[in-house]
C-alpha cells in the first residue's frame, strides 16, 4: 500500500472528465448491501485519503496497478469494511440507500451523471471527496463545490 502526503487544500480548476473507465458490468457480489458503522465509514474515508496520488489506470483496482473510479471504491470498501461493492459506476448508482446532500457523512459515495452515471468517488467530509478522475491523472481530493464539480449532476449513496 502506498501512503502519500496530503496537501492542505487541493482545488481542481477546469478538470475535464471523460468518464470513469470500467470493464463490462458484473453482478453485485454477496454482502454488497450491509450497513456500515460510523467507525467503518470513518476508516473508509481515511484509507481513501491515503491513496491520493496513486496513478489512474482504466480497469485498475489496486494501489500497485492504479485505479479507475469504481476500482478505487471497490478496493477501499473491501479492504476496510469487508464490503464488496459492484464494479461499475452504473451499478454503484443503485448501491446502498440514497441520501440527501445535507445528510452526507464520511464513507458515503458520490455518483455523477445525468441519467447515465459516468463517475464516482468517496465522500471524506467537509464537502470533499476522493476519486480517480481520468487517464494521465492520479487519485485526488476535490471539493463538491469546486468550479467543475458544482456544475455536475450528483447523487449520494450510503451502503
Amino acid at each position: 500500500m502506498h501512503t502519500f502526503a496530503l496537501p492542505a487544500l487541493m482545488l481542481a480548476a477546469g478538470l475535464l472528465v471523460a468518464g470513469c473507465g470500467t470493464p463490462a458490468p458484473s453482478a453485485p457480489r454477496a454482502g454488497a448491501y450491509s450497513r456500515l458503522s460510523p467507525e467503518q465509514s470513518s476508516d473508509i474515508a481515511i484509507h481513501a485519503l491515503g491513496l491520493v496520488g496513486t496513478p489512474y489506470r482504466y480497469g485498475g483496482n489496486t494501489p500497485e496497478g492504479g485505479f479507475d473510479c469504481s476500482g478505487l471504491i471497490g478496493y477501499v470498501y473491501s479492504s476496510r469494511a469487508g464490503v464488496a461493492p459492484p464494479r461499475t459506476v452504473a451499478q454503484l448508482s443503485g448501491f446502498g440507500a440514497a441520501v440527501e446532500e445535507g445528510e452526507l457523512r464520511t464513507g458515503d459515495l458520490v455518483v455523477f451523471g445525468r441519467g447515465r452515471p459516468t463517475h464516482a468517488g468517496i465522500y471524506v467530509g467537509q464537502g470533499r471527496f476522493v476519486h480517480a478522475p481520468s487517464t494521465g491523472g492520479t487519485v485526488r481530493l476535490d471539493h463538491l463545490q469546486s468550479r467543475y464539480w458544482a456544475q455536475q449532476s450528483a447523487s449520494y449513496r450510503r451502503p
